[in-house]
């Protein structure tokens, strides 16, 4: 199968000290991106009308659940530094900048009034990425729910969908004329998961399998619903783009047996195809439903933990995309195991029946799930293409993490994920866009506070001007910006 046969090829040339950069310039339209998110960079917390987010909620009442007890109520300040963060972007030579809104900003009770001063602030942000030759690449929703809407229940209130489309529907008439590209919900497996699962994201609830799949329902809804809006009200005069963006790592077999093959298989569906199922086939995948309900059943339950979509909404959900956004970082190895036994409470893991490791001898990173194995990318863009018809890839994020020391690392991850992407592009036919680079500068990473950077620019946070410094690595970023190309020598 094709995850083995590369997983082996590659796995095999990378351990005998290859490092072969693809020549071949990327394509004239190809998009060039980095990317943020409003909580993380923007600061202003409390000003020009906004109101609290759940993640200002949390970080101010619980310092401690964040690594170095920080916050982002003054972040990188770009709230008050955008004629200075685009001209940097524009030094980068990009095509584009992914950036969020924050629902606060323009609905600070969630729903109701508009907050112009919310409105204006977007509006100033992208005349001027404009003005520069730079496309926005925009966001709707980041993880930052109004605190508002938290107290009534949030995601899980059975209203959200409509609150939801209720603000999508004002950004796409407030900004979509100046906007080609749209991301209805950031990687909603960390708000799933994250959240409702595992919680280790607010609102840190833990019902893992329970709340976490009804939460994956109530997002594919509230996509589909915005994308249809977007579809059927502003699309023929704006002319964008509208699809979801979504997280996960390659999964490798453990070994060239059915049993770890399906392994792998399985994992991809139960962490990608969740959601994008629904999306660009219709309905969950097969093998989550039965999985779900077999393990259900056996618990005694005379319905599925997994919500079951009714035909009208899967036809409804089915088609509600224009590319597929991929978040990407790392890969783990996949190895079959036995059903767990039923327990209450229930899980995703035992749902799965799948051992997940990262082999030692991968190179590690400050991130203990991130480790440098671009070549892993090419599997899985190759199971995106051959699932789901082969889409139209965007990466909206890839990079790496480091303390603010190994910046010769980051270059060389970001070198070689481009380079297996270009070959894929060229060797598979797989359909990619484009590619961003997280993050544009270091800034508030969520649990991690500031103790993980990022950034092709260094942030000093100690300094009350949030100084900004181009590292190494956007140097070569901008050199690929410019030239399309990896090498000193590129053909075409």
């Amino acid at each position: 199968m094709f995850s083995l046969y590369y997983f082996t090829v590659l796995l095999l040339s990378v351990c005998a000290g290859e490092d072969v950069i693809n020549n071949r310039r990327f394509p004239p339209d190809f998009i060039f991106s980095v990317g943020t998110s409003a909580y993380q960079v923007e600061g202003g917390w409390n000003e020009d009308g906004k109101s609290p987010s759940i993640w200002d909620t949390t970080v101010h009442n619980n310092p401690a659940f964040i690594e170095d007890s920080s916050n982002g109520d003054i972040a990188c300040d770009s709230y008050h530094k955008i004629e200075e963060d685009v001209a940097n972007l524009k030094e980068l030579g990009v095509t584009h900048y992914r950036f969020s809104i924050a629902w606060t900003r323009i609905f600070p009770n969630g729903i109701g009034e508009v907050n112009e001063a919310g409105v204006a602030y977007y509006k100033k942000l992208i005349k001027e990425l404009k003005n520069n030759g730079i496309s926005p690449f925009v966001t709707i929703f980041h993880w930052d729910i109004p605190q508002a809407l938290q107290d009534m229940g949030g995601i899980l209130n059975s209203s959200f969908v409509s609150w939801y489309s209720d603000y999508a529907r004002e950004c796409f008439k407030r900004f979509g004329d100046d906007v080609d590209y749209w991301i209805t919900f950031n990687e909603p497996q960390q708000v799933c998961t994250g959240g409702y699962g595992y919680g280790y994201f607010p609102p840190a609830v833990k019902s893992e399998g329970l709340l976490e799949y009804f939460c994956v329902s109530q997002v594919v809804k509230s996509h589909a619903k915005a994308w249809h809006i977007y579809d059927s009200e502003f699309r023929s005069k704006q002319n964008g783009k509208v699809s979801i963006t979504l997280d996960t790592g390659a999964f490798l077999p453990a070994s060239n047996s059915s049993a770890d093959e399906e392994a792998a298989d399985r994992m991809l569906h139960f962490t990608l195809g969740v959601y994008a199922n629904p999306i660009y086939v219709g309905d969950f995948p097969e093998v989550v439903k039965s999985r779900v309900a077999a393990r259900s059943a056996a618990e005694g339950r005379n319905q599925s933990r997994l919500p079951e979509l009714t035909p009208e909404e899967i036809d409804y959900i089915r088609g509600t995309h224009d590319f597929f956004g991929l978040n990407v970082y790392s890969a783990s190895v996949a190895q079959a195991m036995e059903d767990p036994p039923v327990q209450n409470p229930p899980s995703k893991w035992q749902d799965q029946a799948v051992t997940t490791s990262m082999p030692s001898d991968w190179e590690s990173t400050s991130q203990q799930f991130t480790k440098v194995v671009p070549w892993t990318v090419r599997s899985l863009l190759n199971w995106i293409k051959n699932t789901y018809n082969n889409p139209g890839i965007i990466i909206t994020e890839n990079g790496y993490p480091s303390k603010g020391d190994k910046d010769d690392r980051r270059l060389y991850y970001i070198r070689g994920y481009l380079s297996y992407i270009r070959d894929t592009m060229i060797e598979d036919g797989v359909s990619v866009l484009g590619y961003t680079v997280w993050s544009f500068m270091d800034n508030f990473e969520w649990t991690s506070g500031y103790t993980q950077k990022y950034g092709l620019y260094e942030v000093d946070f100690s300094s009350p001007n949030r100084t900004r410094t181009i590292r190494p690595s956007g140097e070569f970023y901008r050199k690929v910006t410019q030239t399309r190309c990896l090498v000193d020598n590129c053909v075409d």
